[in-house]
């Protein structure tokens, strides 16, 4: 039993509340006192709080300091009450309770069939992968491999416009919320769906650049996953006792699918260690991002075997 439990999480939203402000600071002492965890599109208890009074109001995620001290109408209380009420009572991740992540300043559509949008990747690709690619304009194919919610293809069309984007994940139900984000960014021309495990419903199509954010978790952490997470698809988490097994099929198969001078991107959060063990012949190059240069790998096709 939690410790907000055994204080009794009140069953009404306090009159007391009245601004933004009191419902975040409300929101950051209850998410602190419930032991919440974090790290599914926010940091920490004050990230999380805004995310979720600021998303439950239909606010833009940036606009706490403009919004601080308006004073909410009943019927909102209400609405950030039962929000927080879920977060914190029923563990489920902020982002399931408001059906939208945002990441890199877009919005995608998400549901418990997809992992909540959080990859490195999408950093990368917001800065145009600067460190790896001298002419985007010379990027006329990408392959998101495991795509999920579909987040990252999106941001890749965004990144490389000139580009036709491939997205590929074995499950039909993540697929169709990837369907709806692509719809809602009008980008039905430009990326295209496909169901299947890995590259299987390829053929022998090649690209300029693959990109992929696979399922790493060990079957050790798996087994020690917080509450929160065990909200998120067990399919696009669970990798073997090593967190390596999708990575290895995507190694044994990938240059069969890119172009002589493509590249392959993959996030393996913070499996450094572990992939660098399995595979202690391959050049890794790992990527800075802001969080560091733990979580991103690039290969390039002559150096994959």
């Amino acid at each position: 039993m939690t410790a907000l439990r055994q204080l009794e999480f009140p069953d009404a939203a306090p009159l007391e509340l009245v601004s933004v402000g009191d419902w975040w600071r409300f929101a950051v002492s209850c998410l602190v006192r419930s032991d919440a965890e974090f790290g599914q599109s926010s940091a920490d208890a004050g990230q999380d709080a805004l995310f979720l009074v600021l998303g439950a109001l239909d606010l833009p995620l940036d606009s706490f300091d403009q919004m601080h001290g308006f004073a909410l109408t009943n019927s909102e209380r209400k609405h950030v009450f039962n929000a927080l009420r879920k977060r914190v009572l029923d563990r489920v991740p902020t982002a399931y309770v408001l059906g939208f992540a945002e990441q890199m300043g877009l919005r995608f559509v998400v549901d418990e069939r997809v992992l909540i949008p959080r990859s490195y990747i999408g950093e990368l690709l917001a800065g145009g992968l600067r460190d790896c690619i001298d002419d985007p304009a010379s990027i006329a194919s990408v392959l998101d491999l495991c795509t999920g919610s579909g987040c990252l293809a999106i941001l890749a069309a965004n990144a490389f416009p000139d580009a036709d984007v491939t997205a590929v994940d074995i499950s039909a139900d993540a697929l169709d919320v990837a369907r709806e984000n692509v719809a809602l960014h009008g980008l039905d021309d430009v990326v295209s769906l496909h169901q299947g495990d890995l590259f299987a419903p390829l053929g022998k199509a090649r690209f300029d650049l693959i990109i992929s954010n696979p399922p790493y978790v060990t079957a050790e952490s798996m087994a020690m996953l917080p509450q929160e997470f065990r909200h998120e698809p067990e399919l696009a988490l669970a990798a073997g006792d090593d967190g390596n097994d999708i990575l290895r099929r995507m190694l044994q198969e990938a240059k069969a699918h890119l172009t002589p001078d493509g590249i392959l991107l993959v996030d393996m959060g913070h499996n450094r260690d572990l992939v660098e063990a399995a595979f202690p012949r391959l050049p890794f190059m790992w990527l800075a991002t802001e969080s560091g240069d733990a979580g991103v790998f690039m290969l390039h096709a002559r150096d994959l075997p």
